[in-house]
């Protein structure tokens, strides 16, 4: 815990106790963190669109063939299987330290693990629309795309948007291997026993995801009202 003084708790930086003197490096990691939101983001969106193709095939009732569906959903259980910092580990050998392998280290994690949530809803979906697409003569892609995906989209914008919440954090652990982020920056302060500054920067993190789970329920009510 910090040594914070009622005394001197507005102080400056100078002053020890005050809540400047324990956030004296705020501006740099407000950076790095701002930095690993958008390593979550683009690795979310990245991970979700890859869920979102492979979705279709494993869903059991959209009849994708005994071939491709069995293998999409054995390709989505591997990919979720593995660890994200493995993930990191694997791709900072392959392109170097930074924020590159961070990213396809949780991109890949998340399409696993949203490809599951993505295909049970559409196996949870009603198949109406889907047979009268059929019926007039519509391909199996035209029939996923225009009579199964307006129906699930609200529920796979909340599982994408909950796993953007999830992936700042994962983001926030692979920086421990050198995968970018605010995560190099904790692993720096740990090694040191630097332990105020470790207090810090977790206090960052857990308002940075208050704050992304605050707009993600925004985001997904106007999202989902603008579709009703």
């Amino acid at each position: 815990m910090p040594g914070l003084r009622w005394d001197a708790l507005l102080g400056g930086v100078e002053t020890e106790g005050s809540l400047a003197f324990w956030m004296y490096r705020l501006d740099s990691w407000g950076w790095l963190l701002f930095e690993t939101a958008n390593m979550a983001a683009l690795a979310t969106l990245m991970g979700a669109g890859a869920a979102l193709l492979m979705a279709f095939p494993a869903a059991r009732n959209l009849g994708a063939g005994r071939v491709v569906n069995p293998l999409a959903r054995r390709l989505l259980e591997a990919m979720r299987t593995v660890p994200e910092i493995v993930y990191a580990l694997i791709f900072v050998w392959a392109f170097g330290v930074g924020a590159l392998a961070g990213i396809l280290a949780i991109a890949v994690h998340t399409a696993g693990a949203c490809g599951k949530l993505f295909a049970e809803s559409i196996e949870n979906t009603g198949l109406g629309a889907w047979d009268g697409v059929r019926s007039a003569g519509g391909s199996w892609a035209q029939a996923c795309r225009f009579a199964v995906l307006p129906q699930v989209a609200p529920s796979l914008l909340s599982y994408a948007l909950l796993r953007f919440e999830i992936n700042l954090r994962s983001a926030s652990v692979i920086g421990f291997v050198g995968a970018g982020g605010i995560g190099e920056e904790l692993y720096k302060v740990i090694a040191f026993n630097y332990y105020e500054e470790i207090s810090a920067i977790l206090l960052l993190i857990i308002l940075a995801v208050f704050a992304i789970d605050l707009l993600s329920e925004r985001l997904r009510h106007r999202v989902i009202g603008a579709m009703r």
